[in-house]
């Protein structure tokens, strides 16, 4: 077997725990994945795996083996693939990282045509509102809304995402409807907590072309969108979202936007990847269908930027 094939074996084999179901998945005989195993840590000079009667569990040599393996395994599949099968099959593990608002209501309802057209595409789907580090956590891509701090990535922007404020019609039926900044006074907001930093974001507006902020009250803070959006349903006060993110509250008459003509800035949306002289194929698929996929959902309300 070359290198490849045993790094691929190796790597069936920690994510299974097992040398038999490894076998079994890989279609293969148990001694044929044993004796790779074996090859592999005699060629590296290191002992990969812990084996007892029961279970199989990483080394700390074989823990930063997958690390590092992984990605050069998912990177020979689709060169292979290229070559062997027409230039549209995409195959392979794709990890990507994305709001989890954006996770649950666009991505994952929509992942069953991706896989359908795709099917030796393998997808790791995080969500959450945290920037994770593409690079140290080995993610492909991440989808990013809002200002971007400097770093090394690549940013690709797709767009820009409308804005609205909102709250319950339970709560505007307690405190009245504000219908401009100069209401503000007398309303409480939700308040969103940075996940990095934990300071309450400001409530913003634009007014004649300019932003403008204040700090509202608020006996709630939150630092994730389920939660923030729960909380104006709940009547706890004034939210400033996305109004794809509320559609189906708006609709169904649990939410009500106020203030209109005083809407927040949008925000732009970019995805981001780590800068390689070739970009994966696999991502190339994933920010084509991801911007697609945002346009329909209507969180994206102009044309795709640079």
């Amino acid at each position: 077997m070359d290198r490849v094939d045993l790094l691929r074996i190796f790597l069936r084999v920690a994510a299974t725990g097992s040398f038999s179901q490894a076998a079994d998945q890989l279609s293969m005989p148990r001694p044929t994945v044993s004796l790779a195993v074996q090859q592999l840590e005699a060629r590296l000079g290191a002992r990969l795996l812990h084996r007892t009667t029961r279970k199989v569990s990483l080394t700390p040599d074989g823990q930063a083996l997958v690390e590092r393996a992984s990605p050069l395994v998912d990177d020979m599949l689709e060169l292979e693939q290229r070559f062997r099968t027409p230039p549209q099959a995409i195959a392979g593990r794709l990890r990507i990282d994305v709001p989890s608002r954006i996770a649950r209501i666009v991505i994952a309802p929509a992942l069953p045509g991706l896989l359908a057209r795709h099917p030796a595409l393998r997808i790791d789907l995080g969500s959450s509102d945290r920037a994770v580090d593409l690079v140290l956590e080995q993610v492909d891509c991440a989808l990013r809304v809002g200002p971007l701090p400097d770093s090394s990535l690549i940013a690709r922007r797709l767009g820009s995402m409308p804005l609205i404020n909102c709250a319950s019609p339970d709560y505007l039926a307690r405190h009245g409807v504000p219908h401009g900044p100069d209401d503000l006074g007398r309303h409480q907001a939700v308040h969103y907590n940075s996940p990095t930093t934990g300071r309450a974001a400001s409530w913003e507006w634009m007014e004649d072309g300019s932003e403008r902020t204040c700090m509202l009250g608020g006996a709630v803070g939150v630092n994730n969108a389920e939660s923030y959006i729960a909380c104006a349903l709940a009547g706890l006060g004034l939210i400033q979202i996305p109004r794809y993110d509320v559609q189906a509250h708006l609709q169904a008459g649990e939410l009500a936007e106020v203030m209109p003509a005083y809407r927040p800035a949008p925000m732009d949306v970019h995805v981001l990847y780590p800068h390689r002289a070739h970009l994966s194929a696999r991502v190339r698929v994933f920010i084509d269908w991801i911007e697609v996929l945002l346009r329909q959902a209507g969180a994206l309300d102009d044309a795709m930027g640079s």
